[in-house]
């Protein structure tokens, strides 16, 4: 396993348009946190001790009284204490851990009547991770029933050029992909090379993040059809993207409340759930690209982050035409892990009342990515961080630690929910690089 450790410094990072950061854009005040082991990773049994440091304008802060809780990634705190600064510094003995995890120190102090807090991910020997989520015994039979049964629906698409994301070397399609007989459809944006030849490129799906929003920046991944691959942007839910953020606003208001949420709909089911058909929807989007003529016969790949890396792997566990697979911080991964006393898989289901029953805790072994995970055997690079508080550190070595195939790790340690965009841009390069040549 190939290991790439990078540590931002704060003239990096407010340089990049991140959602969650370590180190905020034109933050007056900046933490750092320092483990005494370079790659922040420990056996079990180590005692593992972090440097914090504290700047104000630059300024090291002096005399400032520094709280702390630690606890494991996402439980609650079991230690609690305080350290002053001096010349800006200060030392936490975290602690160990005798079961492989994370530890995770919340720093918080008060200056000038406001509070500033951060957090530190370690981890102890992380390799050794594995899943609490068991296959079911009806796993395999259940998913190609269901496969089969969406292949007796033939291959129904319309496509709407969108002159608005056509650029002088890219082509852009609104494309509108039906699913079954019952009408139901999603939508997603079609890239092409400008003047692909027949035969000529390979192939992406990107499936989206969670949520129900429309499809933002579509234009951020155009050097993907720039440097000669057909790229797929989908959504999920079947609503047009051209629709207003006021309309989508709506809709995830009334529908997608934490109890009453799509990943919750129809949880005691495997049959009803509502991701059933969010995962064929990502197989027949393959279906989409390799009918398309411009594909190049061999090459298939699947890529995206959080929910979207969640079903790039379901993906590439279910179709065998995928050829590779990138994932960053995958969601639904271990989910029932907190049954197991440690961190699950987002959507964190069981920090919401009724949801850790017995059918429940089936279906949710039905969609696991954990169980998808076990049948890849593609090239996958995956990419994570250990101050992730969505999809925790300890998920994605569990999903990473069971895949059978060739696979590479990008670990970024300092990352919370977020990859920049090197890593973006680095997941092309490595397509490129693993492309089945003819």
């Amino acid at each position: 396993m190939k290991h790439y450790f990078f540590f931002f410094l704060a003239l990096c990072t407010v340089l990049l348009p991140l959602r969650a950061e370590n180190y905020p854009y034109r933050s007056d005040v900046l933490w750092v946190t320092v483990p005494d082991h370079a790659d922040w990773l420990y056996r079990t049994g180590q005692q593992a001790q972090i440097e914090v440091q504290l700047y104000r304008y630059g300024i090291p802060q002096d005399g400032l009284t520094v709280d702390y809780e630690i606890g494991n990634d996402l439980m609650p705190a079991d230690t609690c204490g305080s350290v002053v600064l001096k010349d800006g510094r200060a030392r936490i003995a975290l602690g160990t851990m005798k079961q492989p995890g994370f530890r995770d120190c919340r720093l918080k102090v008060s200056l000038d009547g406001k509070t500033y807090k951060h957090h530190v991910k370690v981890g102890f020997s992380p390799e050794q991770l594995r899943p609490y989520t068991q296959e079911p015994a009806g796993f395999a039979a259940f998913w190609q029933t269901c496969l089969d049964e969406q292949a007796r629906f033939p291959l129904k698409y319309t496509r709407t050029r969108a002159e608005e994301y056509c650029t002088d070397r890219v082509e852009c399609y609104l494309v509108k992909l039906q699913l079954n007989s019952r009408g139901q459809a999603v939508y997603g944006y079609l890239f092409y090379p400008r003047g692909a030849q027949p035969g000529s490129c390979p192939v992406v799906l990107c499936p989206p993040g969670a949520g129900i929003k429309t499809i933002k920046e579509p234009l951020r991944h155009k050097y993907y059809a720039e440097e000669g691959c057909i790229r797929f942007e989908m959504e999920i839910h079947g609503l047009d993207p051209t629709m207003s953020e006021e309309a989508f606003r709506e809709i995830s208001a009334a529908f997608n409340g934490r109890e009453n949420g799509y990943l919750t709909n129809g949880l005691d089911n495997r049959d009803h759930y509502y991701m059933k058909r969010v995962y064929l929807a990502c197989v027949r989007a393959v279906d989409l690209l390799t009918s398309l003529p411009e594909w190049d016969g061999r090459n298939v790949i699947v890529q995206g982050g959080s929910q979207g890396g969640a079903l790039a792997l379901v993906t590439a566990g279910l179709d065998k035409r995928v050829t590779a697979c990138v994932a960053n911080h995958p969601a639904l991964s271990d989910m029932a892990g907190y049954r197991a006393g440690r961190a699950g898989g987002y959507p964190h289901f069981f920090r919401t009342e009724g949801m850790d029953t017995a059918d429940k805790l089936q279906t949710m072994a039905y969609y696991d990515v954990v169980n998808f995970a076990r049948r890849i055997r593609v090239p996958v690079r995956m990419t994570w961080g250990y101050n992730d508080d969505v999809c925790p550190p300890t998920t994605s070595y569990i999903v990473y630690n069971l895949l059978e195939g060739p696979k590479e790790a990008l670990i970024t340690p300092v990352n919370e929910h977020w990859t920049s965009e090197e890593t973006e841009r680095g997941h092309l390069e490595w397509i490129k690089a693993h492309l089945i040549e003819p």
